[in-house]
């Protein structure tokens, strides 16, 4: 049995990942193809093309971009007809993987579609439900409030847990060990940054980010900072930190131990909006949450706006527990003062509201990957 997988960004190779493995282990004969980043070709994936050519957001960001997107959309299209296989599994990355499913569809129409990570229309753009529907199958929803927009849209429809929530958590030995290995103190004050995995996010947010951090040095002049980033940003993000206080230390491509270390080590987070809100509640770390994007993005977003919080802690949590500066509020003078809080008050309610998230996206339960491979094999079966 052969399945094509596409994925656009690196969260989604991570949940592509996942629901490989659980593939293989409840099908051990099935093939892939597709496209998808390091973490999918661990799984056996050969990616056609490189999966950083489609990490790209944003209307503004898009539009210098849109004659090559276009022909790897067409590309794409034409490596799922040439496989013909069983299904084709979209990952996240809609504007991108649903036009795909819609050219497929025109040819093959009888192809089982299915789309993993549930658009999120009770957030924004209502209407995707019901367009998704046309060229979508089956989803497999990330949040446990998903499936009733699925359903009603036309879809069927598994909430499957989020792939967070299987991460093992640092130990205290394992954070301690992270600071000795990149000369930390054991108490001094650490921040881990994360401003995005895509060139035009980090490009946007590295200045405010870095200016929030110089605030916080003036009042904690032993403050440490540590920055994951993507390989394909490394060299970027080296020279775009070039002069930010706390001695950055980058970790370049980190394996899931070093980056969920890194997460356990810190005393708070500064994090571009997105899945790593989860990833740091899955390793107890208090956040700040900060982001901006071109203005016409920007203002296209808020008109259509369904929530008044971007942030999937909050919105999973059902509190208002992490601040976030969105838009014109990505300023330093407003981020660092939030920044100041949670290293010399701590956590405060942040840390029920993080456990609560956990638990509503199926900790403690079957991994979210062989949940997701046993809804696909049932839909194809």
């Amino acid at each position: 049995m052969k399945l094509f997988l596409i994925a656009g960004e690196p969260s989604g190779d991570r949940l592509g990942a996942a629901l490989m493995a659980g593939l293989k282990q409840l099908h051990p004969a099935v093939q892939f193809e597709g496209i998808g980043g390091p973490a999918m070709q661990a799984e056996g994936l050969s990616s056609q093309f490189p999966m950083e050519d489609l990490s790209v957001m944003g209307i503004a960001e898009v539009l210098p971009k849109y004659l090559a997107l276009r022909r790897r959309l067409h590309e794409a299209a034409r490596g799922v007809l040439a496989v013909r296989p069983a299904a084709l599994i979209t990952i996240d990355s809609p504007d991108f993987c649903l036009r795909v499913a819609r050219l497929v569809k025109d040819v093959e129409p009888e192809l089982l579609t299915i789309h993993y990570v549930a658009p999120s229309v009770w957030a924004w753009r209502p209407g995707r439900a019901a367009k998704m529907a046309r060229v979508i199958d089956h989803v497999l929803a990330l949040l446990p409030f998903e499936p009733p927009y699925m359903t009603a849209a036309g879809m069927t429809c598994d909430f499957v847990g989020h792939p967070v929530v299987a991460e093992p958590a640092a130990t205290p030995a394992q954070a301690q060990a992270f600071r000795a290995a990149h000369g930390i103190a054991p108490r001094a004050p650490l921040i881990v940054a994360l401003p995005g995995s895509r060139r035009s996010e980090v490009t946007r947010l590295i200045a405010p980010f870095g200016a929030a951090l110089r605030e916080v040095a003036a009042r904690h002049p032993e403050l440490r900072v540590v920055l994951p980033t993507p390989r394909h940003l490394a060299d970027h993000v080296t020279q775009a930190t070039e002069g930010w206080p706390g001695q950055p230390v980058i970790l370049t491509a980190p394996d899931v131990a070093t980056r969920t270390a890194a997460f356990a080590a810190a005393d708070a987070a500064l994090a571009a909006s997105g899945t790593v809100s989860l990833e740091l509640a899955a390793q107890n770390c208090p956040m700040v949450i900060a982001y901006d994007m071109a203005p016409v993005s920007l203002w296209l977003m808020r008109r259509m706006a369904r929530i008044d919080t971007v942030t999937l802690v909050n919105l999973v949590s059902e509190t208002r527990c992490v601040p976030e500066f969105i838009g014109n509020d990505c300023r330093p003078d407003r981020i660092a003062p939030a920044l100041l809080s949670l290293l010399e008050t701590g956590p405060g309610p942040q840390a029920a509201a993080m456990r609560l998230t956990m638990d509503r996206l199926g900790r403690g339960g079957e991994p979210p990957g062989l949940r997701a491979a046993a809804s696909v094999l049932a839909h194809l079966a």
